[in-house]
């Protein structure tokens, strides 16, 4: 067992407003990072003493100096916001095997809107919004509730600001779960408007409504489902397709096909979550396959420890991950043990008719 240490952080002529901001409501910021990284945690004045097994004392340090930074530009630090810096301090060690070219400039990657700037959280945000901003097509895997829709839009968004951009597309494949588009009210705009309707959130919170209302009159912003793609050419376009599990694979290369000059592709989706019919192949899962040898297409996978919601989604994340292994898991010992009863009925079968075959045959003399 590793002998415990303890390490004083200190912060000379801290004010108070920012020690509040990193002690959180009643100390509620200390005290979740002593639940999660195993340490004991007090200060006095400018100074925090730290107390543990070293290399979560060494997290710990590093956490509490992303604090004290992160303290100055917020003055209430959310809980979000702290889940996904310990996350980054639990993984990192996990990403050091990375290429060097990876980690280059990982911690200036932000993004800036109408609204504000937006920093990605966690080394794997940042990774995901650095392959976006570099790469003409890119793809961000993983569950519900780790950002990938949202900081496409945000990068999205950013560059048009920039005027790298002309236009910004989002797309959605209108596949619904459990219910039929021709049985909704409406008309197909309105059938279709509840499945897009996470993508307008996130543009209304970067740009504000009556924004994005202009823009969508003017077309420079289009949301529309994928089916709405064929047939087109889209230059100078950032184009991001959301619930990409739920295209099958000809879907699928009609829209990277889609592609024109100036432009790039942001195609996000869990493909543990395909709410196509039973049998049907999805498209996300075959692109992946087929496309991963391209080096200049980018696909970053995300995971449950990525979760930016409350704490207990990322729970919940895990315990279906689990659930979903072991059934897996059992699903391939039944059959394998289907395969050996029947090789062991061939066989049996097959030596049931030698014996016949040898007794109906008369002895030669």
């Amino acid at each position: 067992m590793t002998a415990a240490i303890r390490r004083t952080v200190s912060f000379p002529g801290i004010s108070m407003e920012r020690l509040k901001s990193m002690l959180g409501a009643y100390n509620g910021h200390m005290k979740q990072i002593e639940q999660r990284l195993d340490v004991k945690v007090t200060h006095r004045g400018d100074s925090f003493f730290v107390d543990g097994e070293i290399d979560a004392v060494e997290r710990a340090e590093s956490l509490l100096q992303r604090l004290h930074e992160e303290a100055e530009v917020s003055q209430q630090i959310s809980a979000d916001v702290l889940h996904m810096m310990i996350q980054g301090s639990q993984t990192e060690r996990e990403l050091m095997d990375d290429t060097e070219q990876e980690h280059t400039g990982l911690d200036s990657v932000w993004l800036q809107t109408r609204k504000g700037r937006i920093n990605p959280r966690g080394a794997n945000q940042k990774r995901y919004v650095q392959r976006i901003l570099q790469s003409d097509i890119s793809f961000g895997i993983g569950p519900a509730g780790t950002g990938k829709t949202y900081l496409a839009v945000a990068a999205a968004v950013d560059m048009l600001e920039r005027n790298e951009i002309q236009r910004i597309l989002l797309v959605r494949p209108a596949v619904e779960a459990g219910e039929k588009l021709g049985f909704l009210p409406g008309d197909l705009s309105q059938k279709i408007d509840p499945y897009l309707r996470p993508l307008y959130d996130a543009l209304y919170e970067m740009l504000g409504f009556e924004k994005v209302a202009k823009l969508i009159e003017r077309q420079v912003i289009e949301v529309a489902p994928l089916a709405y793609m064929r047939g087109r050419t889209l230059n100078h376009s950032f184009v991001i397709l959301d619930e990409a599990q739920n295209t099958t694979p000809e879907q699928m290369k009609m829209f990277l096909t889609r592609l024109g000059f100036g432009s790039r592709a942001v195609i996000t989706g869990d493909i543990t979550q395909v709410d196509l019919p039973r049998g049907q192949q999805s498209g996300l899962a075959h692109a992946l396959r087929v496309l991963e040898p391209i080096k200049e297409i980018h696909i970053t996978r995300f995971h449950s420890r990525d979760v930016v919601r409350h704490q207990l989604v990322q729970k919940i994340v895990e315990a279906y991950e689990g659930w979903d292994s072991e059934q897996s898991r059992l699903s391939a010992e039944a059959r394998a043990e289907r395969k050996a009863r029947q090789e062991a009925l061939v066989n049996e079968n097959d030596t049931a008719a030698d014996a016949q075959h040898q007794s109906e045959t008369p002895d030669n003399i």
